[in-house]
């Protein structure tokens, strides 16, 4: 069996995935990508850190992001987020500018959500790794088998999750919760071309 660093609470939870054939060849894949001098974005050590930051147990929301930030210092295993220091990408931002407007937080001067994902916001991107400067290149190398799981993992082993569906890519994965025992919340995507949408259905106001 494959050894996966990962939190501890989800190493036994999904457990059955990192045996599977599909989970192994995305280790291999990875492993001949870097030999090959290929540029992997997060590092290593932060692949997982969306799990690592967000136990299991302790998930209240989970927010689905599609592919990891490509640029240079931006990734950092967590949807949406970058490091201090970084420029807020649009995305998030327009996400601080609906929050404000919606609940009157005060919008940060940094773009790291670190915070959020230790109060329990799970910032999972379908896509856990990327080519340096190639956008959406790993997309077709079983990201998306594990991440599906983890939903589903989510859905049928906790209780009463809210989940953040923002963009066409995010709503098609409504199909691995169950609507009876989560409440999911679904608006465009907070990306500058479907920002409009987003600020026309208040994503953090819905069912209030």
């Amino acid at each position: 069996m494959l050894e996966v660093r990962i939190e501890a609470s989800w190493k036994e939870a999904l457990k059955d995935e990192f045996e599977q054939p599909y989970f192994q060849a995305i280790a291999t894949f990875l492993k001949n990508e870097k030999a090959a001098g290929k540029v992997i974005f997060p590092p290593g050590p932060q692949i997982f850190n969306a799990f690592d930051s967000t136990k299991f147990h302790s998930v209240k929301v989970v927010v689905l992001g599609q592919d990891p930030y490509h640029n240079p210092g931006e990734a950092m295993g967590l949807c949406f987020s970058v490091p201090k220091g970084v420029r807020i990408p649009p995305s998030l931002l327009n996400i601080y500018k609906e929050l404000a407007a919606d609940v009157g937080t005060t919008i940060p001067d940094h773009g790291d959500l670190s915070k959020w994902a230790s109060q329990g916001v799970f910032l999972l991107n379908a896509m856990l790794t990327v080519e340096k400067n190639q956008a959406a290149s790993h997309q077709k190398i079983g990201w998306q088998n594990f991440t599906d799981a983890v939903i589903r993992t989510l859905s049928e082993k906790r209780e009463h999750l809210v989940f953040l569906l923002w963009g066409n890519f995010a709503k098609k994965k409504s199909e691995l919760i169950d609507p009876n025992k989560h409440l999911i919340l679904e608006a465009a995507h907070p990306s500058p071309s479907g920002r409009r949408g987003f600020l026309r259905l208040p994503p953090f106001l819905q069912n209030q």
